[in-house]
Formats: structure tokens, sequence, C-alpha cells
């Protein structure tokens, strides 16, 4: 299709706001796609250190009786290895392409609170920090990332290791609220004229569902984490078994938070999958409305799981069939999900790129690891396989077989978007293969290590019980999965140098996203675009692929969208290569576009914020803390009262 493209005659092009380029428009930033890579590359960051975390691990364990690092040591490794993964890799990567996709998926010009983004980016970065500090002070968590009380009270954990581990955990849980918030507000209300949400891109709907799920589940681990707070600081007896305390209260109150963490963690994505299966698959989203429902239902029924992590406390039988039927009744969405991808992928006409085959991979792994979940619905099953590697396995099919392998898919499918240029293909398929297949051999044998009575938190083991081989298997896995992630690191950074320039739809996408522009100029859409159907550049560009979707699903009437004079068309590569040059589009006030005024209030308030927090840990420092304090409510009472926009006069 013939594309072409009339930007406004102006004498110059005029940068829209101050700040468009260097460290401080970084800092100062409330553009939710710049948001978004900071989210990007910071968790990527955390990925490394988490990598390393368990490449340690996973050495102390190739054989009996190693002594590569203590016992102590190893605590804090797992514990960290754990809480890093899940609170600082796969959540705020999850939150990357929330705060990138969202708004362009929906047709929006940014997100409902930009300031508050930035805020909530701050302060996760600042909690990410903290939580790592305590490695400098000898002083790391060592609890497990679970954190059991009482075992976690000052009785029993008298140093900083715990302190550390709450409060940077409380930190990071105010990010993901304040994301939560404003996600949830920008899908209801900034939507383009006609995305009703049966029209709505299957990612923002699984983003939509995890925000719903954030903010009913992290107040609960909020009240847990203050409780322990308050035991441990101020003396309080919430977990104090001799004073009265119900010895299961932490449990109940962390996993009817850490069930659904779970689908927090798993339902993004699934959402990116979602959109690589079509695309690579040239057929729509198979059973559209039932992905949706299912969704839905996992978020419902997830709140009702929680206690199958407790058979083995004793609960007695009528809590341990409730909980075993939820188990069980939970598989069912979550298994429709796996027949509707398959049923994507039927009859299309594949194209195997490295996003299409770590979906693949998803589908794949997440089915192994579903079905060792629903193994623990059985609480003699459970029983025996609890604090087992079994339970490791399990869930690292989940988590690394699900999670992380859709969001690789998400970022080999989406880095066109995001930096303009295409990833090397080759060096993909490397990446993919030695992840594939070190994630099998790391975590498949630990299955027979739990059988076979390998108990988990271990630091070392005696010869001669027959672990040695599958711990060989597990660590050589584990070594394939670290050289995969040095591919994907310098194929990241080679391919913004010189990887080939992508232009606006390179994979022949369905979406808004797909219309315009990559990378995305600050105002996404030069015009807000009118929707009329599920698929509107597959109902413009190639209607025979849409043809075929049951009636009701799409109007007769189709969609044109011009961006900025642009139609939604395969747009040809640009010919200047800069392509993040502050200049490249024409600028949101030469389209007479009001965009939100960078500044640095937002930081300052997450800063101040998080040195409130400081003087907690700093045996209790009041000084700091109402300094701190002070500055908080002074920083926040600025940010309220500047105005969002340019004042014009």
């Amino acid at each position: 299709m013939a594309t072409t493209v009339s930007l406004p005659a102006t004498p110059h092009r005029e940068p829209s706001h101050r700040y468009e380029s260097g460290v401080w428009s970084w800092l100062a930033t409330t553009d939710h796609k710049r948001i978004g890579q900071l989210y990007l590359y910071t968790s990527l960051f955390w990925f490394l250190v988490g990598g390393i975390e368990a490449g340690i691990i996973r050495t102390q364990l190739y054989g009996p009786n190693q002594h590569l690092v203590s016992a102590q040591t190893y605590n804090e490794l797992f514990t960290m290895h754990g809480t890093t993964m899940i609170f600082l890799v796969v959540m705020p990567l999850s939150a990357a392409f929330f705060n990138f996709l969202i708004p362009l998926q929906i047709g929006a010009r940014d997100v409902a609170f930009p300031r508050l983004n930035a805020f909530s980016y701050w302060i996760f970065l600042f909690g990410g920090l903290f939580i790592n500090f305590s490695w400098f002070l000898h002083a790391a968590p060592n609890g497990g990332w679970f954190g059991y009380a009482p075992l976690t009270t000052r009785p029993f954990s008298p140093g900083l290791n715990i302190d550390f581990w709450v409060l940077g955990l409380q930190i990071l849980g105010i990010s993901s609220l304040a994301a939560g918030f404003n996600f949830i507000t920008t899908i209801i209300n900034m939507r383009a004229p006609g995305m009703h949400f049966m029209r709505m891109p299957i990612f923002s709907w699984m983003a939509f569902i995890t925000q719903f799920m954030i903010v009913l589940a992290f107040p609960i681990f909020t009240v847990a984490l203050t409780f322990l707070m308050l035991d441990r600081f101020f003396g309080t007896n919430f977990y104090e078994i001799q004073a009265g305390a119900d010895p299961l209260l932490w449990q109940h109150l962390f996993w009817l938070f850490g069930h659904p963490e779970v689908y927090i963690l798993i339902l993004p994505a699934f959402g990116l999958v979602s959109e690589v299966l079509p695309v690579f698959s040239r057929k729509p989203l198979f059973g559209y409305p039932v992905m949706v429902y299912s969704g839905i239902l996992i978020a419902f029924l997830g709140f009702g799981v929680w206690a199958h992590h407790m058979f083995a406390v004793g609960m007695g039988p009528i809590a341990d069939s409730f909980f075993s039927i939820t188990t069980m009744l939970i598989a069912i969405p979550t298994g429709v999900k796996i027949f509707n991808w398959l049923g994507t992928m039927w009859g299309g006409s594949l194209r195997f790129t490295t996003a299409m085959k770590f979906a693949i991979a998803l589908v794949a792994l997440f089915t192994i690891g579903g079905i060792s979940g629903v193994m623990h619905s059985s609480p003699p099953s459970d029983l025996q396989q609890t604090d087992s590697y079994f339970i490791v396995a399990h869930f690292h099919y989940v988590l690394f077989g699900g999670s992380l392998m859709g969001l690789f898919a998400g970022l080999y499918f989406y880095y066109p978007k995001i930096t303009g240029r295409l990833m090397n293909e080759k060096l993909g398929s490397w990446h993919f293969w030695l992840t594939a297949i070190g994630m099998n051999l790391t975590f498949f044998p630990m299955h027979f290590l739990g059988l076979d009575g390998m108990p988990r938190r271990i630091s070392s083991y005696d010869a001669g019980q027959g672990w040695e081989n599958n711990n060989h298997l597990a660590s050589y896995g584990a070594a394939l999965i670290i050289i995969g992630t040095v591919f994907f690191v310098y194929n990241w950074f080679a391919s913004m140098r010189k990887g080939a320039v992508a232009g606006n739809d390179p994979w022949g996408g369905a979406t808004l996203e797909w219309a315009i522009p990559s990378p995305p100029p600050d105002y996404n859409f030069a015009t807000i675009p009118q929707v009329t159907s599920r698929y509107p550049l597959w109902d413009r560009k190639s209607p025979q692929i849409t043809s075929e979707v049951p009636h009701g699903t799409r109007d007769e009437q189709k969609m044109e969208v011009k961006i900025a004079g642009q139609s939604t068309g395969t747009a040809p590569a640009p010919a200047d290569t800069r392509l993040n040059a502050p200049n490249a589009h024409p600028s949101a006030k030469q389209l007479g576009i009001n965009m939100p005024t960078p500044t640095i209030r937002p930081l300052l308030a997450a800063f101040f914020l998080g040195c409130v927090f400081v003087g907690l840990i700093a045996h209790r420092n009041l000084t700091i803390m109402f300094i701190a304090a002070g500055l908080f409510v002074l920083s926040l009472y600025s940010w309220l009262l500047t105005p969002l926009e340019p004042e014009h006069h």
C-alpha cells in the first residue's frame, strides 16, 4: 500500500517542551513510553542480578558437601533470588509493557495520571535499591521470600536482615498500588471512541484484570507486613505466640496475597502471547470472548485457592476439601486458554520468528507446570511433595516457563516499536534454544529430586543419597540459561545500534500501536482514532484475515486511521536513521496538542518517601524520619499545585 506523509507547514520544528534529550529529560519525564523504558531497563538489570544469585545457588548445589558459600549466605541468596525475580523482575517487566503499550493499544495519548505514573516508577526504583543495599551491610534478607512469622519476628531473626525485607516490600507495594489505580482509570476512561471493551486488544484486557488483582491483593500483604513491622520495631504481639497470637495468621494473610500474585505474574504474559500468536499465525485469536472471560474467572478464583499452600499445617478435612476443589476448578479457565492458543495456531500460516518460538514455549512449558500444579490440589499428594524440590520444579515451570517465556516473546515482538529497529533473528534463535533447553535441563530433574526426598532450602547435602546426577544436570542447565542470556543482552544492545530499521509495522500487526511511527512520538496519535473493529489494521490492510470472524465481532464499515496524515499501512523505513532524535516527528506544539509538562517533583516525592523508611531502619532515627516526611509533604504539595499542562498566553 502506498503511504503518504503530510506534515504541518511550519518554518522550523520546535520541541514540544523544554526537556527533549539528556539525563534531565529522563529524570523529569512523565511520558508513559519513557517510563515504560525505565521500568524495562531497571527490571532487566535486576534480572541479571537475580540470575547471578541463581547461578551461585546452582554452583553450590552442583555436588555434595560444597563450600562455595556459607549456610547463612545461602539463606540470603535463595531469599533474595525469589524476592528479586518476583518483585523486581517479573512484576516490573510486566509494568514496562503496561506503561508502553496500554495507551497505544487503546488509542490514548498518555495515562490518566502521568505524574503518578512517574512516581510509581521512582518509588519502585528506590524500593529495589533499598532492599539490595542490605548486601553491602552483610544483612541481606534471609527468611525466604515468604517470610514466615513467627520465625521472622525479632526473637528468632534479631538482625537487620528481615527489617530490610519488610520495609523494602512496603515501598514496592506503594509503587504497585499507585500504578494499579492509574491503569484502571486509564483503561476505563481513555479508550478511543468506538473501542468498547469487547474490541479492546487482549493484552490490554489481561492488564486490566491484573490491575484489579493488584489493588485487591496488595493491601492484604501490606496488612501482614505492617503487623510484622510493628512487632519488630515497636514491640506489638501480632505474631508472638507466647502472647496468644495464632501461628497461622501470617500464612493466611501471606497466601491470600501470594496466590493471586501468581496470576498477577502470569496474566500479562498470557496477554502478550495472545498478541503474538495471531500475528504470526495470520489468524484472529480463537475464541476472543472466552479468552477474556477465562481471564476474569482466573482472577476471581485466584482469591479462593490460597490455603492449598497450607495443606501440611493441619487445617482439617473440611478446609482441605474446599481448597482442593477450588484448586481443581481454577485449572479449567487456564486450560481454556491453552486450547484457544492451539486453536489460533491450527490451520494458520505460521511464521517461526523468535517471538513466536517463545510464545509457543509458554504454551508448552506452562502446561507442564499446570499439570504438576493440579497434582498439588490433592492433599495427600501435596503432603508428600511440599517443601521438596518437586515444588521448586513446579513453580519454575509456571513462572520461568510461563511468565518469563511470555515476557521474552513480548520483548522480541515489541522491540521494533520501542526502538525503531529489529533484533537479530539468528541471535534470537540462539537465545531461545539455549534458554528453552537450559530451562528444561535445570528444572525437570528437580521433579525427581523432590520425589527422591531432597528438601528445599538446604545449602548442602551428603553423598550417597542418589541426588548427585540430577543436581549435575540442573547446574548444567543453569549454565545454558546464563549463556543464552548473554546472547540476549548482546543482541539487545547491538540491534539498537545497527539493527534493521523497522518502520511502523514490521510484523503485519492488527492493533492500533502498529499504526504509528516507531518509536512513537510523545503524543502517540496526532488524531485520536475512531475504532470500528477489533482488528482495525487487518480490516484496513488485509480484510481476508478477518473475513471469517463470526458475525457480530466486526462491523461492515472498515476503519481508517490517519496519524498526522499517515495512513495505517505499513510504512517504509525512514531515511533518517536517527530514530530517537527529538525532531524526528512533528512536535506536539506544532500539532496543537497539549502534553503534560515534564517535572522532577514525582522523583523528589518518591526520594523523600524512601528516606522515611531509611530513617526507620536506621535504628528508628526520628530526626531523619520527620525531616524526610516534611520534605515529602512539601514536594507533594508542590506537585499537586503545579498545572499539569503548560499554560498558554
